[in-house]
């Protein structure tokens, strides 16, 4: 027994003026208590112990946890580094897909210059031997025409001028600033790019183009080179899968794509339209997520339309699909006007 409730025992023993009865029944009551402490000692004793084992078995789970978010970090941090391989992989693809429009749309006014200047130079010879021969009459008129090849020459030269400026505008990605851009004319471009870059790189391709440009547009808050990319991927996709259905052979198919703008509402649509065979039901609300592609392997990264989408969404607007198996595809972008 406890020894403080062996001292109690003992004086309730020795007491005279207790009754007997009394005794017993206290004595008793005192075994019980002692038995109660003992149970509670050792229960004490247990949670003790399991409290040490606990507070180990917590250490070593902390330690556990802490090297596990170490390699979670790590795993992350090579995460990051490969989706900018890959983004930087997009970007170099769809620069790609630009720079073989823009030799394209360059090599025309050029090839007008070559030309103009090759003629004009037998003008000069033929000028001369008139001049030799005193044909002044002859002079003259091979003088219209000199002068006349010289004004093609500069026309296009202009513009050959005209598309690298524009194409320097809308390329520039240093400071990736909004600015006031009149949506067409981007639109215009761009399609014309998509159209001659595809050309470029298959010779085979070939696709009814319509360009449907609403007048009312008007000027929008943008960062151009991102829209720019954003109607590249956009286009270049269409262009994909009417070639695709093209090469399935049926003689009755004839691909098309058309891309517009219309003014609606409080914002502006930019609309791509193909013919294909249509984005399957069962992956129709995968294509925005990054890295998902239907395209075969080596043939995409499938940021195209990822990318595409935080583009438009940083520019406060949406970027939605609408698609029916085997009839065609559009895409509908919705940007807040200026």
């Amino acid at each position: 027994m406890d020894k403080n409730l062996n001292h109690i025992a003992d004086f309730i023993k020795a007491s005279q003026h207790i009754p007997e009865g009394e005794k017993q029944a206290l004595l008793k009551a005192l075994k019980g208590v002692d038995k109660e402490l003992k149970i509670l000692d050792f229960k004490l004793e247990r949670t003790e112990k399991v409290k040490r084992t606990t507070s180990i078995l917590l250490e070593e789970t902390i330690a556990e946890l802490e090297q596990k978010r170490k390699a979670v970090e790590e795993a992350l941090s090579e995460l990051k580094a490969t989706q900018k391989q890959l983004i930087h992989a997009e970007k170099m693809a769809s620069l790609g897909e630009l720079t073989a429009g823009i030799a394209h749309e360059i090599q025309n006014p050029l090839n007008f210059v070559n030309n103009f200047s090759e003629v004009s130079g037998e003008l000069i010879d033929e000028m001369q031997e008139e001049i030799d021969n005193g044909a002044w009459e002859e002079v003259k008129a091979l003088g219209a025409d000199l002068k006349e090849n010289l004004s093609k020459i500069n026309h296009h030269g202009r513009r050959a001028d005209g598309i690298v400026k524009g194409m320097l505008q809308h390329s520039r990605s240093s400071e990736g600033e909004k600015e006031l851009t009149d949506l067409n004319t981007l639109v215009d471009e761009y399609q014309r790019l998509a159209y001659h870059g595809m050309r470029a790189k298959n010779k085979t391709f070939n696709t009814s183009m319509l360009v449907d440009l609403d007048p009312n547009a008007g000027l929008v808050e943008m960062v151009p080179q991102e829209i720019g990319r954003v109607l590249l991927n956009l286009l270049t996709n269409a262009f994909h899968a009417v070639i695709e259905k093209k090469e399935e052979g049926s003689k009755e198919y004839k691909p098309g794509v058309t891309v517009q703008t219309r003014k609606a509402g409080k914002g502006i649509e930019i609309r791509v339209t193909d013919n294909g065979n249509g984005i399957p039901e069962k992956v129709r609300d995968k294509i925005f997520q990054p890295f998902f592609t239907t395209k075969p392997t080596g043939q995409g990264t499938g940021l195209g339309l990822s990318l595409s989408y935080d583009i438009i969404k940083a520019h406060g607007g949406t970027l939605e699909v609408k698609s029916e198996e085997g009839k065609g595809t559009e895409f509908i972008t919705k940007l807040p006007v200026a």
